[in-house]
Parts: structure tokens; C-alpha cells; sequence
């Protein structure tokens, strides 16, 4: 139980920094939006995420260890990546940086948070549309690549619990396929640590590892939605455990085990 309310205690000091600070930096978004190039707003507004990776772990002891290197060599490129919660979210776009992620158009209605996330050039679409939600998504993808941008893409379309498989989506490949450049797969147990739809933060390593890049050429996106999706559950299941206490609860759950 003193465990459990020292979680609480730790959790909620983080949240007051991390929703604080995001009203601040949403808030400076918008006066600098006029003012500045968006490589440097990009860099500005970034130092956010930054910050929020720092109070993380002083806040709640968790740490981040990742495993692959970026490729600059070889931007622009599509970034798929696991979808677990919010930690992938902020963090692969700072380590990817400059990037344009897809996302739902109602984020940017958010006050503050969104006002952020507008000013980082996101490809915004309207699910409730679908099939122009998928025009838009290869629309505005290919041209974020042909401007120098990084595209990222969660693939799975929405947040998974850890050790789950969804299909997934072949945008990501379509946009790569289109412009003719690789994909670099991403694998995480950031849920492990920051679980989606759970109040507390619990402390632990976050391990990320980064896939040599795929090669779009010569391949159809099916084909290369499966070899990165292949990449990214196989490497999925040989992470190791990220909270502190060992603890995998969706497994200890689980009437298999």
C-alpha cells in the first residue's frame, strides 16, 4: 500500500510539470508561429518533449534506453512504429526530429497541446471519412517527404496493450512505395512504464530499438507493410521487461498463465 501511494504521490507531481509546462508551450506556440521559420519552431516547441523525458525520469525513475541509430544519411524516410500510449508519441518526435506524424484531426483541437502540435507541421486527417482520410494520408505524406520531412505512422491505427497484434494499416507502406524511400521500423515496451488508460508512471527502463531501414524498391505496399510489421512483432517480443519490479501484469492476467 506505501508503495502504491508513493506511485500516486510521483505520478501526480509529474502530471502537474508535464500538463503545466504543455500549456506553456502551447500557449508559445502561437506567438511565435508568425514570427519564425518552422525549423526553428520545430526546435523550440520541441524542447517540450524534451523537458517532459527529463521530468520522466525525475520524476518517476524512468529511463530510456534505445538500441539501433538514426539514419540521417538517409532522410527523408517513413518511420512506422508501435502504438502503445503516449510516450512514442512524444518521444519519436524528438529523436526523429524534423518529422510529421499522422494524426487525428481532433488533437489539434485540444487547447494548448494541439495548438502545439499544429505548429509542427502534422498531417491531420478526418477519420469519420475514410477513404479520404486514406487521399490525404498519401496526399500529404509523400509531400512531407519531398519538403524533408520524416513521415511517422503508427500503423496499428490506434494505442495497443503490450503483447497485442492488430493488422496493420498499409499507409505508411503506400507513402514510402509513392516516394520512393525506406522505412525504418521502431519496436518499444513503452506501456510497460506508461501504460495507456492507467493513472500511475511506474518506474523502469523504456527500451526502444531501431530496425535497419527497408527498402521500398521493387516492392508493393502489402509486401512492405508485412516485412515491417514481421520486424516490429518479432522484435516486440524479445524486449525486456520494462518495470523495475519485473511485474507484467497483462501476462499475469492472462488465463494462460
Amino acid at each position: 500500500m506505501l508503495y502504491k501511494a508513493f506511485l500516486y504521490v510521483r505520478t501526480t507531481i509529474f502530471d502537474i510539470g508535464y500538463y503545466g509546462s504543455g500549456i506553456l508551450f502551447g500557449a508559445l506556440s502561437t506567438l511565435i508561429w508568425p514570427f519564425l521559420p518552422y525549423q526553428w519552431r520545430y526546435r523550440l516547441i520541441n524542447q517540450w518533449n524534451r523537458f517532459v523525458m527529463f521530468w520522466l525520469w525525475f520524476c518517476c525513475n524512468i529511463r530510456i534506453e534505445v538500441r539501433g541509430d538514426i539514419r540521417n544519411d538517409l532522410q527523408p524516410y517513413v518511420v512506422m512504429s508501435k502504438h502503445q500510449g503516449v510516450w512514442e508519441t512524444l518521444y519519436l518526435q524528438l529523436f526523429f526530429q524534423p518529422i510529421s506524424t499522422i494524426l487525428k484531426k481532433e488533437l489539434l483541437r485540444i487547447p494548448f497541446f494541439g495548438w502545439g502540435l499544429a505548429a509542427l507541421k502534422p498531417i491531420a486527417i478526418d477519420r469519420s471519412n475514410k477513404t479520404q482520410a486514406l487521399r490525404d494520408v498519401k496526399k500529404k505524406g509523400v509531400q512531407a517527404i519531398k519538403d524533408g520531412n520524416n513521415v511517422l505512422i503508427f500503423p496499428e491505427g490506434t494505442r495497443t496493450r503490450p503483447g497485442q497484434v492488430v493488422p496493420y494499416a498499409r499507409s505508411g507502406a503506400d507513402i514510402a512505395c509513392t516516394a520512393g524511400c525506406p522505412v525504418i521500423p521502431v519496436a518499444h515496451n513503452g506501456a510497460e512504464c506508461w501504460p495507456h488508460k492507467d493513472y500511475l508512471k511506474y518506474p523502469g527502463t523504456i527500451t526502444m530499438v531501431i530496425g535497419e531501414p527497408i527498402s521500398s524498391e521493387g516492392k508493393d505496399r502489402k509486401q512492405l507493410t508485412e516485412e515491417v510489421r514481421d520486424w516490429i512483432e518479432s522484435t516486440a517480443k524479445t524486449l525486456p521487461v520494462g518495470r523495475k519490479d519485473g511485474r507484467r501484469p497483462w501476462l499475469e492476467s492472462s488465463p494462460d498463465q
